[in-house]
């Protein structure tokens, strides 16, 4: 049976990752250059008018939830590598892993508060800490999970879309007063903090489907799905993900208004992620090494970690108030080119720093204060014995 070495393996898997970092970019910095942060952004101001409304609807909905749910498969293979690395060297599992999970929930945390309201962090640590444990189970159990988490998130979506259907319509206001544009770094961080249970909602609404794509990054992963003779399975993988899910999902997005928008960030994304994350495996199947595109995606992603959080202070420092306030000179004649030129900044920003870096550094740096972290609470924990770390965010 032929297979990949690790370092190919590894290659093609931190090419996926900095395609989802930057992927995750492509989405939220459209809510960044909204003068109403996150708030305008779901309520519907700041919008482009005339030539650039049809080009902002199809950039959005381009990223729309589909290198989110890439970012969210590739936590579930560098959870399902970590435990493989611990049973190698005869270690239990979960074993160190909680510490990890709460380090992780820890940087989402203050993430959270002094910078982004749409976090991620906080909810892949839930997620992942409860992943660990149902990865001890057998794959029939792991399936039934799968399963389960499926048909509760769909019952979600499913209230979700009838409650959305039945809403009246309604004129989208602006947000007054706007601690985006016009408040202090520290107004904006109360902000976060006096709306928590509003901004974290989504964390819980997704959780039924973090846990199944974990699930099903673990299983790809323990397919073989970047061998070179599993061709079979990255095309059905291509084939349900890219010619029947992403033009559904665009219909969706464009022409369905507000239900289709949830149907699809929600819905089909997530199968257009994994047509995504089969055709960038199966580009790197045979073995070859990444070209100029393919490492400047492998620097971002072997500091995934870190390059999340810089995008989102670089957008912060740009974009509000207390930085440059971009977002408040923007209108619907501009908002769209000032964001396509912030992206691309912003992008080959980390694509030179995370190359600088990792020539000097085998980890980035909040990969490494976590790993530090980690080394010490394990130490603590086992007596001096610490668990290695596998090739995985983070």
């Amino acid at each position: 049976m032929t297979s990949l070495s690790s370092s190919h393996r590894y290659a093609a898997l931190d090419v996926m990752r900095g395609a989802a970092i930057l992927g995750t970019l492509a989405t939220n910095i459209w809510i960044f250059t909204n003068v109403g942060g996150l708030v305008g952004y779901i309520n519907g101001t700041g919008r482009a008018t005339g030539g650039w409304a049809p080009v902002q609807a199809v950039l959005q909905q381009f990223a729309q939830g589909k290198f989110l749910g890439l970012l969210t498969i590739m936590f579930g293979i560098g959870l399902v590598i970590q435990q493989r690395s611990a049973q190698r060297r005869g270690r239990r599992w979960p074993g160190g892993y909680p510490w990890r999970a709460g380090l992780l929930m820890l940087d989402g945390a203050l993430h959270f508060l002094l910078f982004t309201e749409f976090d991620v962090l906080i909810g892949y640590a839930l997620t992942g800490l409860i992943v660990a444990f149902i990865l001890t189970t057998g794959i029939r159990a792991q399936r039934v999970w799968v399963a389960c988490a499926v048909t509760v998130h769909a019952a979600m979506l499913g209230l979700v879309v009838a409650a959305l259907s039945s809403a009246p319509a309604r004129e989208p206001q602006p947000l007054s007063p706007n601690p985006y544009a016009d408040g202090s770094f520290w107004d904006l961080v109360v902000f976060r903090a006096d709306h928590v249970l509003l901004f974290r909602l989504e964390v819980l609404f997704i959780l039924p489907l973090s846990i199944a794509l974990f699930l099903v990054g673990a299983h790809l992963y323990g397919a073989r799905v970047l061998d070179p003779d599993r061709g079979d399975l990255r095309r059905r993988l291509m084939v349900a993900g890219l010619a029947i899910a992403l033009p559904l999902d665009f219909a969706l997005g464009l022409f369905g208004g507000d239900v289709g928008l949830i149907l699809g960030r929600y819905g089909t994304a997530p199968v257009v992620a994994l047509g995504l994350l089969a055709a960038i495996a199966h580009r790197y199947a045979d073995g070859r090494e990444p070209g100029p595109a393919g490492r400047a995606l492998s620097g971002v992603g072997r500091t995934a970690l870190s390059c999340y959080v810089l995008q989102n202070i670089l957008c912060s420092i740009v974009c509000y108030g207390w930085g440059f306030g971009l977002a408040a000179r923007l209108n619907g004649a501009t908002v769209v080119p000032a964001t396509i030129v912030l992206f691309g900044a912003v992008s080959a920003t980390l694509i030179v720093v995370s190359r600088l870096w990792l020539r000097r550094f085998d980890r980035g740096p909040l990969e490494w204060l976590t790993h530090r972290g980690y080394q010490r609470l394990t130490r603590a924990d086992r007596n001096g014995v610490t668990a290695p770390v596998a090739s995985s965010i983070p």
